[in-house]
């Protein structure tokens, strides 16, 4: 047994509750899955709350997968399971995270000027199990929301409280173990929830053994102070793995690996995440603050002998940071003319502290030359201000503005790449929406982004590899979207709604890591609709269903480079039915993604095949004893989990390399096992 199952008292999730602010009062509303009504609340129809039932409902081969809860997100891996997760969203392959905003109770999750890659975004910290409910809003709409908001952003919210204490165990194949135990203490004082998750996994790969050892710890103090609900939140996470990476096509198809097969077996890493939060909520008045310390140190190979024909193409990517920060917002209501007016005053600042942000050559783990490495302090801070007027009965106008301002110091080993950078940004951001009928509401939306570029790249003169002359990119990069949605919803039988969107970009700039330069990519526009709608046959099953069509293309330079967009998805959907009885007995759910064919270059003449899979658990509760049967990649589908076309070279190859297609292949067919005890 590689864990040692800690005996822990457990906690389930609790039921969603959700705070909207009516007059000084706090409005407290329970969440069943998506049937919640939002009609009159929301900004935009591409807005929504998913609940903490629908959350436990859902099969997860991965953490990262809860943000599949978001429509038209897709999820992926491309490395070893402690990784950051890759990320599809209209018409973004987000990488680990840029251009899509995620917050964990408040902190920041999207690293800047990461190690690996820029807005690193890894959610390997979270235990599903504690998470209370998930907001989603896509698009650059809302003034609270700024770096890396293009996509749109998702705040996880953890549970203030617990339905049961439990614990549990899951077993699976290829190795699969999992312990996770939470407990709800309610004093005089205050409640405490705590919740702890060790996890180990080896894999089903041919040559390697990921030997994933997770550990999360989470322990919350909630209380009233004065008008207000007060927590404090510590998380600590730690995690080290082994890593089957991308493999050459010409490889698997030439015998000389498996499908499942690695080509450098020395390839994994190790992170960790530690955390205090606080948060005040007294309806009209909130704010947070935290601080996070997290670490990063990762080996990969992707091109193999290309680079250096003799000791290969491994490299380490380190990265050490201690993150300080909060927010807060405050709210007032008026009357204007015998109409409602609500308006918002907030900020936030953020200050990263990185200590270590580096890049080596490797063999075997062990460091052959340093590529750079680099100190880096930067600072971000913004102010906004909302504005919500209710000129009819039937009519909400909001207007919001924001003000970002950044400012970096790099100190690098090459002095040549040192110094200081700074850039500020205005967003403006309006809509309007018009409720038809106690049913159906209409939206329509407009706003600026941003996202803000790795603070090496606002200040690098000459590449670290070459020793060339190279340009600065701008430290922030402009986004402006917008888009007509409607919704609909009927609390005994649909939640469904539309939207057609626009988004533009200035400029896909980005820091490649790999490489330890900058590539200044083109403008570009994106544009696309969505469907989603969730059907209630009765009190017990639903049928979900979530489709997305985009068309990504760069706008200048077309016929010299390409007009399509690396990685970009035309079409995503994603589908399920869902039986959950509200008391004891058989509950299951089954569920259906898939990731359209895409482009792998700019000029369309290389496509990866699309991506389908079907997930399935079927569970029976009876009494404090809950038992599940997960049966993930149900036909055993040999599809990828992610394709990339590029040059590598094997051994015996000729030193140009050859340009193929590379590919991480998703995990077969795999049954686990849950059994927990609630009490």
């Amino acid at each position: 047994m590689k864990l040692v199952f800690w005996l822990f008292p457990l906690c389930g999730l609790s039921s969603v509750v959700i705070a909207e602010t009516a007059t000084d009062n706090i409005e407290r509303l329970e969440v069943h899955g998506r049937q919640i009504n939002t009609l009159g609340h929301s900004t935009s129809a591409s807005e929504g709350i998913v609940g903490a039932a629908e959350i436990a409902s859902r099969p997860l081969l991965r953490t990262g997968e809860i943000l599949e809860f978001v429509p038209g997100m897709i999820v992926t891996q491309h490395s070893g399971s402690g990784k950051a997760n890759q990320y599809f969203l209209r018409g973004f392959n987000l990488d680990h995270g840029t251009d899509f905003n995620t917050k964990v109770d408040g902190m920041p999750v999207n690293m800047r000027t990461h190690g690996h890659g820029q807005g690193y975004t890894d959610l390997n910290f979270v235990i599903p199990e504690l998470l209370g409910e998930i907001r989603y809003a896509k698009g650059s709409y809302y003034p609270e929301v700024a770096d890396f908001s293009a996509a749109g952003a998702a705040q996880l919210m953890l549970a203030d409280e617990l339905p049961a204490n439990q614990v549990g165990v899951t077993f699976g194949e290829y190795g699969y173990q999992r312990f996770v135990a939470t407990q709800e203490l309610n004093t005089d004082i205050g409640r405490f929830i705590m919740g702890a998750e060790l996890q180990a996994y080896d894999g089903p790969w041919a040559d390697i053994d990921e030997d994933v050892s997770k550990v999360n710890l989470v322990a919350r103090y909630l209380t009233r102070l004065g008008d207000g609900d007060l927590s404090f939140t510590l998380m600590a996470y730690d995690n080290s793995w082994n890593s089957a990476d991308q493999i050459p096509a010409r490889a698997v198809e030439s015998g000389l690996i498996d499908l499942y097969g690695s080509l450098d077996k020395d390839v994994g890493g190790d992170a960790s995440r530690y955390s205090l939060s606080a948060n005040y909520d007294a309806g009209d008045w909130q704010g947070s603050l935290y601080a996070i310390r997290s670490t990063m140190d990762l080996f990969s190979n992707f091109t193999y002998f290309l680079n250096d024909p003799i000791q290969g193409g491994e490299f380490e990517q380190v990265d050490e940071r201690t993150i300080w920060g909060g927010d807060f917002k405050r709210d007032w209501h008026t009357t204007l003319g015998g109409s409602a007016v609500t308006y918002s005053l907030g900020g936030d600042v953020r200050y990263d502290d990185i200590g270590a942000v580096g890049l080596y050559n490797t063999q075997a783990r062990q460091r052959l030359n340093t590529v750079r490495n680099d100190e880096v302090e930067e600072l971000s801070s913004g102010l906004f201000t909302k504005l919500e007027w209710l000129p009819a009965e039937q009519w909400r106008l909001n207007l919001g503005l924001r003000y970002d301002y950044f400012d970096v110091q790099v100190n690098s080993d090459n002095s040549l790449n040192s110094g200081n950078a700074s850039d500020g940004m205005w967003s403006l951001k309006a809509g309007a929406s018009y409720l038809w009928s106690d049913n159906l509401e209409l939206y329509v939306n407009a706003g600026q982004g941003l996202h803000s570029n790795d603070a090496r790249g606002a200040t690098i003169n000459v590449d670290p590899v070459t020793g060339e002359d190279t340009d600065k990119v701008d430290l922030l990069v402009r986004s402006n979207g917008g888009e007509f949605g409607v919704k609909y919803y009927d609390r005994d039988f649909i939640n469904f709604s539309a939207a057609l969107w626009y988004l533009q970009l200035d400029s896909e700039l980005m820091f490649v890591g790999d490489a330890g330069n900058t590539e200044s990519s083109r403008a570009s526009e994106r544009y696309g609709a969505e469907l989603t709608a969730y059907y209630w046959l009765n009190d017990q099953l639903s049928i979900d269903m979530e489709l997305a069509w985009t068309e990504a293309r760069f706008t200048e330079n077309q016929f010299e480079e390409g007009k399509y967009i690396d990685g970009a998805v035309p079409f995503v959907g994603s589908a399920g039915i869902t039986y959950r009885p509200d008391n004891e007995g058989i509950y299951s759910s089954i569920r259906v993604r898939h990731l359209g064919e895409r482009v792998l270059d700019s000029f369309n003449e290389h496509k990866a095949n699309a991506t389908t899979l079907v997930n399935f658990a079927v569970g029976y509760g009876f009494k404090h004893l809950d038992t599940k049967l997960e049966l993930l990649n149900v036909f055993d589908s040999k599809d990828h989990d992610i394709d990339y076309f590029y040059s590598s070279r094997l051994p015996g190859e000729a030193a140009e390399g050859v340009e193929d297609l590379h590919y991480h292949p998703v995990e077969p067919r795999m049954v686990r096992v849950s059994v927990s005890y609630r009490f």
